[in-house]
C-alpha cells in the first residue's frame, strides 16, 4: 500500500453534513426559543419545508414558493401540486407545509365544536377567515347548528370562479337536513378582499332564508369575508328584514 494513495473504506462511507445543517438548526433552536417572533415570512416556509428536505437547504425553494405565491397564505393555500412545480420542491417536500395548514385548520373547527358560535364571533371568524379567507376562488361555507345552537359541523358545499359561486338552495337545505341542523350560518369568502355584498350576495341570501324557513330551519348569519374584515348581514339587519318579508307573505 502506497502512503497518501488509499483510503479505507469505512472512512470512504462517511459522507460531510450538507451545508445548510447548521442554518436549519438555528432555526428551530430560535423557534423553539421564541416561537415565530423576528421571522420572516421566508423563513417560516423555509422552516416546514426542513421536515421533508432531510438533506437539502431550503432557503432558495422557500423564497421561490413566496415569490410564486405572493404570501404567506398563499403558499399554505396552494396544492401540493403547484407546490411541486417550484425548483428544488419534489413529492415529499411540502409535508410540513400541507400539515399545518391542517392541523390549523382541525384545531379550529374543534375549537368551534359544540359551542355556541353566535357568543363566539371571533372563534367563528377566525376559523372562516383560516378556512376560505385567502381563497382565490369564492367558497360557500355552511357553519350546521342544533336546536341549542351548538356546532354540529362545517362544510364547504361550493367552490367557483375567480368572482362568483353557483348557491344551490336545494342543496343547502338537504345539507342541512343530512346534518340534522336546526339552524345554519352562511359564509362566503370575496377574492377581491372587499367584503362588501354584492346585488347577487344579497338575492342570494334572500333564497336561502326562504327555502330554509319552508323546512323549519332558522337562519342567523351570512357572512362575507374579505381582506382582515368581514360583512354581516345579521349585523347590518339584513336576515331580520328577509325574515319579516317571508312572514308577511
Amino acid at each position: 500500500m502506497t502512503p497518501g494513495k488509499s483510503t479505507p473504506s469505512s472512512e470512504k462511507q462517511i459522507k460531510p453534513l450538507h451545508k445548510g445543517a447548521g442554518h436549519r438548526k438555528r432555526l428551530r433552536e430560535k423557534f423553539l426559543r421564541s416561537g415565530l417572533d423576528g421571522f420572516l415570512d421566508y423563513e417560516v416556509i423555509e422552516l416546514l419545508l426542513t421536515f421533508g428536505t432531510p438533506r437539502r437547504d431550503c432557503k432558495d425553494a422557500a423564497k421561490a414558493a413566496l415569490k410564486k405565491f405572493k404570501t404567506l397564505q398563499g403558499v399554505f393555500e396552494a396544492s401540493s401540486e403547484e407546490l411541486c412545480e417550484i425548483d428544488d420542491i419534489g413529492p415529499t417536500n411540502p409535508i410540513g407545509i400541507l400539515l399545518i395548514k391542517a392541523v390549523a385548520d382541525r384545531y379550529l373547527e374543534k375549537r368551534l365544536l359544540k359551542k355556541n358560535p353566535l357568543n363566539n364571533s371571533k372563534d367563528l371568524y377566525d376559523f372562516l377567515y383560516l378556512s376560505i379567507g385567502e381563497k382565490q376562488r369564492e367558497c360557500f361555507q355552511v357553519v350546521f347548528l342544533n336546536a341549542k345552537n351548538k356546532v354540529i359541523s362545517t362544510e364547504t358545499l361550493f367552490q367557483g370562479t375567480l368572482t362568483a359561486s353557483a348557491v344551490y338552495p336545494r342543496e343547502v337545505v338537504n345539507a342541512a337536513l343530512r346534518n340534522n341542523a336546526s339552524a345554519i350560518i352562511f359564509a362566503h369568502n370575496h377574492p377581491s378582499g372587499d367584503p362588501e355584498p354584492s346585488q347577487e350576495d344579497i338575492a342570494i341570501t334572500r333564497q336561502l332564508i326562504f327555502a330554509c324557513r319552508v323546512m323549519g330551519i332558522t337562519v342567523h348569519e351570512h357572512l362575507i369575508i374579505g381582506e382582515k374584515k368581514y360583512f354581516s348581514f345579521a349585523d347590518k339587519g339584513y336576515i331580520a328584514q328577509m325574515n319579516r318579508e317571508f312572514e308577511r307573505q
